[in-house]
C-alpha cells in the first residue's frame, strides 16, 4: 500500500449560511469548533442541508489519492449506526481500504457541520462522536508497517486516547506525514506539535497561519529559517500567494492558479496534501508535487464539498 491515513472519520453536513449566522452563534469564521451533541443538533435544527458526504481531513486526502490511482487505506473510528454505515460505503465506493471493524458504540459516529458563507469561506462545527475515541487497539500495526507513508491529522490530538493511538502508529511507520489541521488545534497542542515537527515527522503540511503560530513568529522568512534548521520537508500553503516547500536547504515555490470560480474552500488543504503526496510517492520532483497539489486544490474549491467526483 502506498499511503495509509489515520484520522477522524466524520460525516460532513454542508449548509449555506449568511455572515450573521456565524456572528450570532459566536463562531470564528474559517476555523473549526468542537461541540457536544446537544449543541450540534441545536445548530443543525435551524438549517437547510445542501449535502451529506463522508469526510474528515485525512480521509479526504486519501480519497483524492485513490482517485489519482494510488493504492491507499484509512483507519478511523465509526459506530455501527446510519452515519457509520454511510461513511464506510463512501470509502468503499472510492476504492479505499478501510482497516476498521465497526461495532455498536455508546457514542454515535462523528459529524461535522460545514457552514459556507457567501464569500466561500467555510466554518466548521464538529461533534467528534466516536471518532474522537480512537485508541491504540483501533490501529492495525500491520497495515501501518505495510504502507510506505503514514498520513496523520493534527485533529486527532484532541483527546487522551487518540494520542496513544497516534504514538503507536508513528512507532510502526516507515515514513510519517502530518497536517497541522487548524489554527486552534495548533494553539491547543503547541508543545506537542512542535516536538512532532522537529523530531518525528518526515513531512509536515501547514498553512501560513498555522506554522507561524506554531513557532511564534511574525515574518514568513523566519518560517523558512526554522524549516532549514530542522532539516525536514515542510509544505506550506499561502492562499493566493501559492505554496512553498522547504526541503533541507532548498526552497521551491508554486504559484496559485488564477481566475477560478470559487464556490467553497472546504477540502482545499486536504486535496492539496493528497495531490502533493501523489507526486511525492510516485517519485516526481517537489515542484511537480506542489503543482499536482495546487491542481487538486483548485478543482475542489470550484465545487461544493471536500471531495471530487470520481
Amino acid at each position: 500500500m502506498k499511503i495509509l491515513g489515520i484520522g477522524n472519520a466524520i460525516v460532513d453536513v454542508i449548509c449555506k449560511v449568511n455572515d450573521q449566522f456565524i456572528t450570532q452563534n459566536n463562531l470564528t469564521k474559517s476555523t473549526m469548533k468542537l461541540v457536544d451533541e446537544a449543541e450540534f443538533k441545536k445548530l443543525l435544527s435551524t438549517l437547510k442541508i445542501e449535502e451529506t458526504v463522508s469526510g474528515g481531513s485525512v480521509a479526504n486526502s486519501i480519497v483524492g489519492l485513490s482517485q489519482l490511482g494510488n493504492e491507499v487505506g484509512f483507519i478511523g473510528k465509526i459506530s455501527d449506526d446510519d452515519l457509520g454505515i454511510k461513511y464506510e460505503e463512501g470509502l468503499k465506493k472510492e476504492k479505499v481500504q478501510f482497516f476498521y471493524s465497526k461495532k455498536k458504540e455508546s457514542i454515535s459516529t462523528g459529524t461535522c457541520l460545514i457552514l459556507i458563507t457567501p464569500d466561500s469561506e467555510r466554518t466548521m462545527v464538529t461533534f467528534l462522536g466516536t471518532a474522537g475515541k480512537i485508541n491504540e487497539n483501533d490501529v492495525d500495526s500491520s497495515a501501518v508497517k505495510n504502507s510506505e507513508i503514514l498520513f496523520l491529522e493534527g485533529y486527532l490530538w484532541d483527546e487522551g486516547e487518540p494520542k496513544q493511538a497516534f504514538e503507536k502508529a508513528i512507532n510502526n511507520a516507515n515514513k510519517v506525514a502530518m497536517s497541522l489541521s487548524d489554527l486552534f488545534c495548533v494553539e491547543r497542542h503547541k508543545p506537542h506539535f512542535l516536538e512532532l515537527v522537529k523530531s518525528k515527522l518526515d513531512i509536515t503540511f501547514a498553512n501560513e497561519q498555522e506554522i507561524m503560530t506554531l513557532i511564534n513568529v511574525k515574518k514568513f522568512d523566519e518560517v523558512i529559517n526554522f524549516a532549514k534548521e530542522i532539516n525536514k520537508l515542510i509544505i506550506i500553503t499561502r492562499g493566493d500567494k501559492g505554496a512553498v516547500a522547504i526541503n533541507k536547504n532548498e526552497i521551491i515555490k508554486c504559484p496559485a492558479n488564477k481566475n477560478l470560480d470559487i464556490k467553497d474552500l472546504t477540502g482545499a488543504g486536504d486535496l492539496f496534501a493528497g495531490g502533493f503526496l501523489h507526486g511525492y510517492i510516485n517519485n516526481r520532483s517537489i515542484k511537480e508535487s506542489l503543482e499536482t497539489g495546487t491542481e487538486m486544490s483548485s478543482k475542489v474549491i470550484q465545487i461544493i464539498g471536500a471531495r471530487l467526483s470520481s
